[in-house]
């Protein structure tokens, strides 16, 4: 602002100042405006690369500025490069990565979705099953606590003898004898998190699946520590090799091998353990079986006469259960019955004194219940 005081050597100056921030203004609108075209360019681009099919794969490694090594889902290893709207930071060893199928240049970077994905599991932190949760399998829980407790809880022992401790363990038998709640019963005996796997799960109609997924097994196992692997109907991918060319026999080939794999790799005084169970081992490749694999089988059979009596006990110890109950008789009315036929009969029981309704469970409910049972089975 000027008065008439002012000098004019003054006012020219400031003119010159203005008409300088003027021409400065413009030129910063027309770099504005060439910037936004830019950013509309770009953004167009990444709309039609990710309209395009995409790629998935894994970064290896970071090569220079903007090239990166991945490897796709069947093995194979390639030098790619990515845009400057890909963040560069975020292209670690590990991170998922979608390719355009023409130009295979990076389009996407997908977060760590590890736990998501690996969708075959069931996580525990802790089980809530315990040794007197299981009835008839005392020499099992007692080759189970040998095998998986003793190395988890005091791996000096096995180091001061000089021995390694069997690093896999197969629990072999018919459905319902006890298999999981043993695994459950040692989890939580070591404190440990429980990680339960359904191996038909692995078997995955995109190629290279499987195996990334065991892979991802193990790496949240080693991060999850102490931890046990729980590997429920192994038989699903551990059956023995054949010369099958078929695109499905190939895929559960491949995720077997990459199961060797791990258990060769694995610290066999780590703080994870690996228990797998199957119905049928008669099936299973030789090579799981060998030493430094699943080198332990535990068989688990169906509960005999004594066992059955132990069992029905313990499903009905919260029961509201008349006083002149048999247990002999109902156990002796059960041959050929697994532990879980065993708990469906209580439940089943308690639901015929529901229906008469009656606040008891009598003997003649769980007769009922039994006939019944036997009938399904």
């Amino acid at each position: 602002m000027t008065n008439d005081n002012t000098p004019k050597s003054e006012i020219t100056e400031m003119n010159h100042k203005l008409r300088n921030l003027e021409k400065d203004n413009l030129f910063l609108k027309i770099e504005n405006e060439k910037q936004e075209y830019k950013i509309r360019k770009l953004q167009e681009e990444i709309k039609t690369l990710k309209k395009i099919p995409q790629i998935l794969a894994t970064v290896v490694d970071r090569l220079d500025e903007d090239k990166v090594a991945i490897r796709g889902t069947v093995g194979h290893t390639l030098i790619v490069g990515f845009p400057e709207t890909i963040d560069g930071d975020l292209l670690v060893p590990g991170a998922r990565v979608a390719l355009n199928e023409h130009t295979m240049s990076i389009v996407e970077v997908y977060p760590d979705e590890k736990d998501a994905e690996v969708k075959a599991m069931e996580i525990e932190e802790k089980p809530d099953a315990d040794y007197g949760d299981i009835g008839g399998l005392e020499s099992q829980i007692t080759e189970i606590k040998e095998t998986v407790e003793l190395p988890l809880k005091h791996p000096e022992i096995f180091e001061e003898i000089g021995i390694d401790p069997p690093k896999g363990i197969l629990l072999k038998g018919p459905p319902g004898t006890g298999k999981t709640l043993l695994a459950k019963a040692v989890a939580n005996e070591t404190n440990a998190t429980f990680i339960k796997l359904v191996a038909s799960e692995f078997v995955n109609k995109f190629l290279g699946e499987g195996a990334r997924y065991v892979r991802e097994v193990f790496e949240l196992a080693r991060e999850k520590t102490p931890a046990i692997i729980f590997i429920d109907e192994i038989d699903a991918i551990g059956t023995r090799r054949t010369e099958s060319h078929t695109g499905g026999e190939r895929e559960v080939h491949r995720t077997l091998m990459q199961l060797l794999a791990e258990l060769d790799g694995f610290d066999q005084r780590g703080d994870v353990g690996i228990i797998a169970a199957t119905n049928r081992p008669d099936i299973l490749d030789e090579a799981l079986l060998r030493p430094g694999r699943f080198d332990r089988t535990i068989e688990v059979p169906l509960p005999n006469e004594e066992s059955r009596k132990d069992i029905l006990k313990i499903h009905t110890k919260k029961m509201n259960l008349d006083e002149e109950l048999d247990f002999d008789r109902l156990s002796a009315s059960t041959d050929g019955l697994s532990g879980a036929d065993l708990k469906a009969v209580c439940t089943e029981a308690g639901m015929f004194a529901i229906r008469a309704n009656r606040r008891k469970v009598i003997q003649n409910d769980f007769m009922k219940s039994i006939e019944k049972m036997m009938k399904l089975n």
